[in-house]
C-alpha cells in the first residue's frame, strides 16, 4: 500500500453481489449514498451513510448493493495499530470523520498531512451504538420461521401462530431465539424488519411505501420502531438515496471513483 489509509469510492449501476472474499488490509466499509449490507457467518450489517462496517483483514466477506448505492472503502495497512477490535464491527461514520477519508484521497497531500489526518481518523473511529445487525439462526427448528421472514418481512405471523406452526410452545421458540441470537423472537423480527427497510429506504423508495412492505400499517408505527433501532429517522436514511440508475451529477462528486455495472464477484472490492 502506498498509504497508510488508501480509498476509493463506486457508484453501482444495477444490482450487485460480491461472493466471499477477503482482503490482506483491514476495510472499513461506508456509503455515500443508499444502503448495502455485508455478510460474514451468520450475521448481515447493513451499511449506510452513518454507519459502516469495519472488517478486519483476512476476514471472509461477502456484499451486496442495490441499483443506486455509492459506496465507499477505506484499506489500512496491517502494520499499523488500529483503533478498533480484531473482529468486524459497526462504525460510526460522522460527518468529519467522512471529511477526513474523503482528504486522503487526494494523492498530493503532504507526508505531514497525511499523517496529521490519518491520526485524526483513528482517534475517530469507534464502534457505533447503532448497528444494523442481524444474527441468522442455523438451527433446523427456527429455519421455517427465518426462510419466511427473509423472503417476506411483512409476514404478520405472530410468535403463537409460528409456535403453532411448528408443533412447539411459545417458550420454546422463544428458547431457540435467544440461544442462536441473543434476542426475543420480537426483538430478532424488528432488526430483520429494520434492515431490509434501510435497503429500501436508501434506493429511494416512499416511507409509506416501506412501512407496509416490512410490515407496520402506519408509517408512524413504523418510524418509531426503526428510530429504536437504528437512532435515525426513516425520512433521514430515504434522504441519503439515489433513486435507481440515477448517476452522480452535478453535486455529486465523485473523486477517485469508479463506477461498476452488475458483477457478482470482486475481491478487490467489498
Amino acid at each position: 500500500m502506498p498509504f497508510t489509509i488508501t480509498g476509493m469510492d463506486e457508484w453501482v449501476a444495477t444490482d450487485t453481489t460480491w461472493e466471499p472474499h477477503s482482503h490482506p488490509t483491514h476495510e472499513l466499509l461506508w456509503n455515500r449514498r443508499g444502503a448495502s449490507s455485508a455478510t460474514i457467518g451468520s450475521r448481515t450489517w447493513a451499511i449506510t451513510p452513518s454507519v459502516g462496517l469495519w472488517i478486519p483483514a483476512g476476514v471472509l466477506h461477502s456484499a451486496t448493493a442495490p441499483a443506486g448505492t455509492w459506496y465507499r472503502t477505506a484499506h489500512v495497512d496491517v502494520h499499523t495499530t488500529a483503533p478498533l477490535p480484531a473482529e468486524p464491527v459497526a462504525v460510526e461514520v460522522t460527518p468529519l470523520v467522512r471529511l477526513l477519508l474523503e482528504r486522503l484521497v487526494d494523492e498530493a497531500l503532504s507526508a505531514r498531512s497525511r499523517e496529521l489526518t490519518e491520526q485524526m481518523v483513528f482517534d475517530l473511529l469507534s464502534p457505533s451504538p447503532h448497528a444494523l445487525l442481524v444474527q441468522k439462526p442455523t438451527s433446523a427448528l427456527l429455519q421455517p420461521i427465518v426462510t419466511a421472514l427473509e423472503a417476506r418481512p411483512g409476514d404478520g405471523r405472530t410468535l403463537a401462530d409460528w409456535a403453532a406452526r411448528l408443533g412447539v410452545s411459545e417458550r420454546t421458540v422463544t428458547r431457540a431465539f435467544r440461544a442462536e441470537t441473543g434476542q426475543s423472537f420480537g426483538a430478532w423480527q424488528a432488526a430483520l424488519r429494520s434492515q431490509h427497510a434501510a435497503i429500501l429506504l436508501g434506493s429511494g423508495l416512499p416511507v409509506e411505501e416501506v412501512a407496509l412492505r416490512v410490515g407496520y400499517r402506519s408509517a408512524s408505527a413504523f418510524g418509531a420502531s426503526f428510530r429504536r433501532t437504528t437512532g435515525l429517522t426513516p425520512g433521514r436514511l430515504r434522504g441519503s438515496g439515489l433513486a435507481p440508475g440515477r448517476m452522480p451529477g452535478v453535486g455529486d462528486t465523485v473523486s477517485g471513483s469508479r463506477q461498476s455495472a452488475s458483477r457478482s464477484s470482486d475481491c478487490a472490492e467489498s
